[in-house]
């Protein structure tokens, strides 16, 4: 077994997408090729509707696949197929944009007003961009969960772990997408497959993702007051942890616990042409994607 070590942490960015939602941007429209497969992570939390109820009215994806993954409030969807429903807390919906989609995602609280959810885009190999869109809504209900002896909890959402295997399937990145949440003090080996890339998203408490005794963090360069001086980062809430290669991670929680998403999956090493909601591997294909939206031909008739 080797330690997969931890390349970089950093906090997500306040950003504002769809028709004003105000969320958190942990990574996205930077360099592709750094999670490959996956493109772009949102964490959308609020407390306060006027901070997310104008919601994302109808766009476009074509060439991905988005994760949605929702823990308080709830998520309308509706789509140019015909497709709709609700996402509840604890609800997951996968779809493969393929082809093309036009689609909208309207938010609303819970009764205190509360609205939180993930956001994933995964990207697809060149051979299935074109591919006809589908849907996967998975329940609550529906999601394993495993309690180890130590109190350590995890909800497998994708992928196979510890026996349990996630109901969403057929995905091209062969993902594993994992919620995980650690209790105090308590620290934890996981497994991930060496080949593919990973990381870690705390949205809850706080941990140390090395190989340490105690929940000191990771050590950093950081700059401060104009110098480079050496500290203990403990990676808390809305922080980012990308790892290298390796077979497994280390965690040790703090004195908070901690609840965080583990995902890893297969890079597809291949070419990324991409504007907005759109991921196409050339330019041609993009410009082509972007006519067809202007001429009214983007989404293609079901077979």
């Amino acid at each position: 077994m080797s330690l997969r070590p931890v390349l970089e942490t950093r906090k997500s960015t306040p950003t504002l997408e769809g028709a004003g939602v105000k969320l958190h941007r942990a990574f996205g429209f930077q360099d592709p090729s750094e999670l490959d497969p996956f493109l772009l992570f949102d964490d959308f939390r609020n407390e306060n509707p006027l901070d997310y109820q104008a919601g994302f009215p109808w766009h476009p994806h074509r060439g991905i696949e988005t994760i949605t993954y929702v823990l308080a409030g709830t998520v309308d969807h509706s789509d140019s197929l015909g497709n709709s429903g609700t996402l509840g807390a604890g609800d997951v919906q996968w779809m493969t944009a393929g082809s093309g989609i036009l689609h909208q995602e309207m938010p609303t609280g819970n009764p205190a007003g509360q609205m939180h959810g993930f956001q994933l885009w995964g990207n697809l190999p060149s051979a299935q961009k074109m591919t006809a869109p589908r849907y996967q809504d998975v329940q609550s209900k529906d999601i394993p969960e495993i309690t180890d002896d130590d109190g350590t909890i995890v909800r497998v959402i994708v992928g196979e772990f510890w026996g349990k295997t996630g109901p969403v399937d057929g995905i091209a990145a062969d993902p594993q997408y994992l919620d995980i949440q650690i209790p105090a003090g308590v620290k934890k080996t996981f497994r991930i497959d060496t080949y593919r890339r990973a990381f870690a998203y705390v949205f809850e408490g706080q941990a140390a993702f090395a190989d340490a005794s105690q929940p000191t963090g990771v050590l950093l360069e950081k700059e401060f007051s104009g110098q480079e001086v050496n500290i203990r980062d403990m990676s808390g809430d809305r922080t980012l942890v990308r790892f290298g290669s390796g077979d497994e991670i280390t965690v040790q929680a703090g004195a908070e616990g901690v609840r965080f998403l583990l995902i890893s999956g297969a890079p597809i090493a291949e070419p990324v042409a991409w504007h907005g909601p759109i991921v196409m591997n050339t330019r041609s294909e993009l410009e082509q994607a972007f006519r067809e939206l202007r001429n009214g031909t983007f989404i293609r008739p079901a077979h």
